[in-house]
Order: structure tokens, then sequence, then C-alpha cells
């Protein structure tokens, strides 16, 4: 923050794709009120949704995670491993990078201008914060999990940016995709739905039962996996002198 041009210059970038992004978003509708059953207004909440968590991500997880495969690398992971912290606990949360707050910033707003737009009441705006600590929840399973395989192929970036690839389908509604594989990929391998479209769902009371029970469960079930996975790389770990 002490570079507050560049700061400023990071916000008008971020406004500046975020702003793209909603202009091709725009072009799906000018065929059509609505794309895949979505609404204008919904497919901007799911928009806005998917900025959010690159914010996050950007401001959280990114300069941790990263952080993680230096430490494997380097040989660095004996110092945390011998902290009287969590470790997981210690290596997701020691860093916080400024850069991802405006895609935060402007993803928030986004989502807000959306629920307006149709008119949300105050349980359905309560179910939406439940299920975004879940998609946050999806998202950082996914990145530990990737990030923990270094423990074995020590330089992963390049699979990084296959799974940033992939969780670029998050920025529009999984029913604007074709029924079959592509739904399947993004449900249930890679659960992209569940971070974007799921809450979009929610706060519109659109998804039902399925919804509002499959984030939580997918979210917990991740969390847990992660975790027991973590453990299971540190079994593998053979440290800077062995």
């Amino acid at each position: 923050m002490e570079y507050r041009t560049n700061f400023a210059l990071a916000l008008l970038s971020s406004a500046l794709n975020l702003s793209a992004s909603v202009f091709t978003l725009r072009l799906f509708f000018d065929h059509g009120s609505t794309l895949g059953g979505w609404t204008w207004p919904e497919a901007l909440v799911v928009m806005g949704m998917f900025t959010l968590l690159s914010g996050v991500s950007s401001t959280i997880l990114q300069p941790n995670l990263n952080r993680l495969v230096d430490h494997v690398r380097q040989g660095t992971l004996d110092f945390v491993l011998l902290k009287p912290v969590d470790s997981q606990f210690w290596l997701s949360t020691r860093r916080v990078s400024p850069w991802g707050l405006p895609d935060a910033t402007l993803g928030l707003s986004l989502v807000t201008y959306g629920a307006l737009s149709v008119g949300v009441d105050a349980e359905s705006l309560a179910a939406l914060g439940l299920s975004l600590l879940c998609s946050v929840a999806i998202l950082y399973s996914l990145w530990f999990a990737m990030a923990t395989t270094t423990v074995w192929f020590v330089q992963i970036y390049n699979v990084t940016e296959v799974l940033r690839a992939m969780l670029d389908a998050g920025r529009f509604p999984i029913d604007a995709f074709p029924p079959g594989a592509y739904r399947f990929v993004f449900t249930f391998v890679v659960p992209v739905a569940f971070m974007t479209s799921v809450p979009a769902q929610v706060l519109f009371d659109r998804g039902g039962l399925q919804a509002s029970i499959g984030a939580p469960i997918i979210a917990v079930a991740l969390l847990l996996g992660t975790r027991w996975f973590f453990r299971f790389a540190l079994r593998y770990y053979t440290s800077a002198s062995s």
C-alpha cells in the first residue's frame, strides 16, 4: 500500500478487465433475454462471484500457497514444521497481498448490484453469505491440494496455470454450457459451479434444496480431504538435509 500509484493502476486494470468481461457476457444476451435460463441480473451475480473469488485468491491464497512451493524447493519447510503452530494454518495465512483487493471490491459491488436489481430479502442475503464461505473453502481446498503436490513434483507453476484456466469457466452460469461432459467436469471434477453458479442460485432461490446443502457438503468434504492429503504428503517430505 506504500505504492499508492501502483495500487490505483491495479484498481483501474481490474475495472477495465471486469468491464470487458461484462461486455462479453452482455453479447450473449443480444440474441435473447436469458442465457441457459439465467436472466441478466442473475448472470451478473455469477460474474461478480467469480471476480470476488479471484480477488480472494490474489489476496490470500496465491501469496501463501506459492510460498509453499518455495519452502519445499529451498528446504525451509523444515523450520515451518518445527514451529509450535499448526503447519497448514501457518502456510495458509502467513501473507496477505493487497493486489487482490480491487477485484474483491468490484466483485462484491457487482453481486450487490445484481441482487438489488431483482430485489432479495434478508434471508436470501444470509444464505448467500453462507454459500460464499463455502465457495472460498472450496477454492482454498483446490489451491492447497494443488500446492501440496509440490512435495513430489517441486515445480508446479504450470499445473496451477491449468487450474486457473479451468476456474475461468466460473465467470459464466453453469447452465450456459452444453449438457454432458462440460457440466459434469465443472460440477464434480473441478467444482466451479459450486463456487459461482450455486451461490447465485441460492440468492435467487432457484436451486432448491440440492443447491442449499450441496455446497456445504462439498466444502467440508474438500477441507477434510485437503487436510488428510497434506498430512499424507508430509510423510514423503525429505527435508533439506536428507
